[in-house]
């Protein structure tokens, strides 16, 4: 799989619910670490998950490797929190996909989507107790907003950094 080459697929939970599910076994490292729910729990949360003040469905997405297997999930919502804003919910990777430059092509794909849809800035929000993908986001750019918390994520407590990049005068792609 060309790693900077990469495909935003919508998913829905009537074909994809088994294979997010798939990837959350496959990513078992952060849903211990996240909510320490079942890989079925968690797939059935991610269809539902939506922000509180958004009235427009949140696009989830996958990527699938060359075999047409999902690699990686996310959940991108737009007007959230604020009307100009699109807010990067979830991107999880299985494990064997990570520090191969997936991570970055998704974001710069996320990036130009939200861009197209004329969101000014893009959030996300980190785990305190997630230091590697606080690293990650730092390195492309993100500056950290907001910290709060403890929040109730399944059966875990987190407080959570809020990130933020602005989107105005970027052109490209950071893949």
């Amino acid at each position: 799989m060309d790693a900077t080459a990469v495909s935003l697929a919508p998913l829905n939970p009537v074909n994809d619910l088994g294979a997010v599910g798939a990837v959350y076994r496959r990513a078992a490292d952060y849903l211990e670490l996240e909510s320490g729910l079942t890989p079925e729990e968690a797939a059935l949360a991610f269809f539902a998950d939506r922000p509180p003040t958004n009235i427009e469905e949140p696009l989830k997405f996958g990527v699938r490797d060359d075999d047409g297997a999902l690699v990686a999930i996310g959940d991108l919502a737009f007007g959230y929190p604020e009307p100009g804003d699109a807010y990067l919910g979830l991107l999880l990777l299985v494990p064997e996909m990570r520090d191969k430059g997936l991570g970055r092509a998704i974001l710069g794909e996320v990036k130009q989507l939200a861009q197209v849809r004329g969101a000014s800035r893009l959030l996300i929000g980190v785990l305190d107790a997630n230091i590697r993908a606080r690293s990650f986001w730092e390195g492309q750019g993100f500056e950290l907003t907001r910290t709060s918390g403890p929040h109730a994520f399944g059966e875990r407590w987190h407080v959570v950094h809020r990130f933020e990049m602005l989107l105005t005068g970027i052109s490209g792609n950071c893949a």
